[in-house]
């Protein structure tokens, strides 16, 4: 559907907006909170978290809908709104930016905290400078392919990597998840698994699984409420020091960042 822009906001001003035009049928005093052409936003579902200045004059909104993150823009004339991405010129993605500096970070910030009184495993030195907290089913090809990238840093003392195990993928990936929490040595329990992840890993221990399986489910519905769906899922801080979260394999210029710096 092609997107009308109000006559007062050229094209020049507004590089590239993709995404849909809400009109506001009639005009008249906004009412008390958020302009009303926004609040038909949240008549349709969206939920606004924060708001901040966009070029041409607009507003720009951040939100959720129906789960997903959003970013939205009011008209100069504050009557439209328009539902997508804003781009700039030089390719900067303006609605990435705010989306992850108004939503992302304050949620990944206090999900940092959830994450340090979760069931995890500790992978690596505690002397080690750098944490992440990554989910991890025992059965994820991905989580090892993860795990062999992060192993010169691990055994270099320089990080460590505290699994959060999850059973998501396969019928036995919970109670392999849960066979290695109920060991006396965990850490070794989980480094025997991956070394031996091709010929299938761990082997359940169905006498000791119930002790801990209820830890498992534990992990699984908090990876959930953070709106997660894969493994690996990985927490980290930035150069910044900002909480970020990467899913899936990092590609080696994430992993150096990720890692607080270049392979050892």
């Amino acid at each position: 559907m092609p997107i009308r822009l109000p006559a007062n906001i050229s094209s020049r001003q507004i590089p590239v907006v993709a995404g849909a035009l809400l009109t506001l049928a009639t005009a008249g005093a906004f009412a008390e909170g958020y302009p009303r052409a926004v609040q038909q936003l949240e008549d349709r579902g969206a939920e606004i978290v924060g708001e901040f200045d966009a070029p041409g004059g607009m507003k720009g909104y951040v939100g959720e809908m129906r789960g997903r993150p959003m970013s939205a823009f009011l008209t100069a004339d504050g009557k439209h709104v328009i539902i997508g991405t804003l781009l700039a010129e030089d390719g900067t993605n303006i609605s990435q930016q705010q989306v992850e500096k108004l939503l992302m970070e304050p949620r990944f910030a206090e999900a940092w905290s959830k994450l340090e009184d979760s069931d995890w495993v500790a992978d690596g030195s505690d002397d080690a400078e750098v944490v992440l907290y990554t989910f991890t089913d025992p059965n994820c090809p991905y989580c090892y392919r993860f795990r062999e990238m992060a192993n010169p840093w691990i055994e270099a003392g320089k990080v460590q990597l505290r699994h959060i195990l999850v059973g998501i993928l396969k019928e036995d990936s919970a109670p392999k998840a849960a066979t290695i929490l109920a060991t006396d040595d965990p850490e070794s329990a989980l480094r025997q698994h991956h070394e031996n992840y091709e010929e299938g890993g761990i082997e359940v221990d169905r006498s000791v699984v119930s002790q801990t399986y209820n830890d498992v489910m534990a992990n699984g519905e908090l990876m959930s409420s953070l709106g997660l769906q894969a493994t690996p899922s990985t927490f980290y801080r930035n150069a910044e020091g900002k909480i970020a979260m990467k899913p899936g394999v990092p590609n080696p210029k994430d992993l150096d960042t990720m890692m607080g710096g270049p392979r050892p």
